[in-house]
């Protein structure tokens, strides 16, 4: 097992090129088996979320290839509907695959997902989603059975804008018979950019980024070489990091359209930011004030996956702040942790009070899930003295080389073997 070595204090300065985003890559991933033809997926970063997918490509039979950053996914093969239940319960993303292998084969067997421990995160509206085209869902024992004669298109309402409700969807009704419209429809960037990949092989999709969606079924769909959007999150968790240490930095491949509601809450904490094109940058003195309320909602509200940097970062700064969070149960895990370091939070239900102190002190971290890790991360960038951040496995999942580009940037961080 691997820890991070801390030590805080050091101005940010720099540029960073942001990998592309582990939200996007893996619905591609899972839209893979959609053809018989190759697929190549460009720049795919290495965390282990996207090598978890690899692996259940491979055991449904497929052929998954590392060349440098690119991917390439030859599902011709492709024979079983089964994925084996000690990834489905690793990657909550595995989810995904019921859309997919319902298409291709018109059955699909899969263990309840699992991923990081944030909430409850039922997929009821997956399921209910799935029956609306055809689908007949049998569940016992922990195993979701799907199975059907042919998917059909249909008029489906979700409850909630849920994200990975509406990629199943979009992956089960690509090739259905007749016209689907999904409305109440999560408005993600990265839906927009499943959306960009599958009429890049072939689809008849139209509507993403927007609450109503609507898709052509198709008869078939071809192979396709195709570069996924940068992430979003690890671009608002580097802004965040610049903003608590001080300094100027610039984020490249990310548009500040896709972080809006963040922009403007690191202005109103007093840091100066700049915006073109794809490139975002941020000028901070490392003197903060908290935001008032931060409240976590689907796109375009604010990110539930920065709310825990955000918490960070209002810990060291001047003033109070009270967060929301709307999404997920359990997001506050990483709250005792920072309380290590000096921070003041109180949460009670779904909501943290945070009163900033003058400084956070080093600790002993233990990440619990991954956007927890980095808020940590955060903290002990932005604290007096050394810290510590054990089981990096979570911020495996989902940052590609983080120590390496944040030394880059003039921070004093190392990965060390424990």
């Amino acid at each position: 097992m691997d820890k991070l070595l801390i030590t805080g204090g050091r101005r940010l300065s720099g540029a960073v090129r942001v990998s592309a985003a582990k939200n996007a890559v893996l619905p591609l991933f899972a839209a893979s088996v959609l053809t018989e033809e190759p697929v190549v997926i460009r720049g795919v970063p290495a965390i282990s979320d996207a090598l978890c997918m690899a692996q259940i490509l491979r055991e449904l039979g497929a052929e998954v290839t590392f060349t440098g950053g690119d991917v390439t996914i030859d599902s011709a093969s492709s024979c079983s509907h089964e994925i084996p239940p000690s990834l489905t319960r690793e990657l909550r993303s595995s989810v995904f695959m019921l859309g997919s292998l319902l298409t291709r084969f018109r059955r699909a067997l899969i263990a309840y997902p699992g991923g990081c421990d944030i909430g409850l995160r039922p997929i009821d509206m997956h399921l209910s989603a799935l029956r609306r085209l055809g689908v007949g869902i049998d569940e016992h024992d922990g195993y979701i059975f799907c199975k059907c004669d042919m998917l059909k298109g249909a008029e489906i309402v979700l409850d909630f804008p849920s994200v990975g409700a509406t990629e199943n969807v979009m992956l089960a009704a690509v090739m259905a018979e007749g016209r689907t419209v999904l409305r109440g429809a999560a408005r993600e960037p990265e839906i927009v950019d499943l959306e960009n990949f599958l009429n890049a092989m072939g689809a008849k999709i139209r509507g993403a980024g927007s609450d109503v969606i609507e898709i052509e079924g198709v008869g078939k769909l071809k192979g396709v070489t195709y570069a996924p959007m940068k992430d979003r999150i690890e671009a608002g968790t580097y802004l965040i990091m610049a903003a608590v240490c001080g300094g100027e930095v610039e984020t490249q491949g990310v548009s500040p359209e896709n972080l809006g509601l963040l922009l403007h809450k690191l202005r109103e904490n007093g840091c100066k930011i700049g915006a073109k094109n794809d490139k975002i940058r941020i000028e901070s003195t490392g003197k903060l004030r908290c935001n008032r309320c931060i409240e976590t909602m689907p796109f375009p509200g604010f990110p539930t996956d920065l709310q825990a940097q955000a918490a960070a970062l209002n810990c060291g700064a001047e003033g109070c702040a009270l967060i929301e969070e709307n999404l997920f149960e359990t997001r506050f895990k990483y709250v005792p942790e920072l309380r290590k370091m000096g921070a003041d939070i109180q949460v009670k239900g779904r909501t943290a009070l945070i009163r900033g102190v003058p400084r956070l002190h080093g600790a002993s971290l233990l990440a619990g899930d991954l956007r927890g890790a980095a808020a940590l991360v955060v903290a002990a960038l932005g604290a007096e003295g050394e810290s510590e951040v054990l089981d990096l496995s979570h911020l495996d999942r989902g940052y590609e080389d983080l120590p390496h580009k944040l030394k880059k940037l003039g921070a004093k961080i190392a990965r060390v073997r424990v």
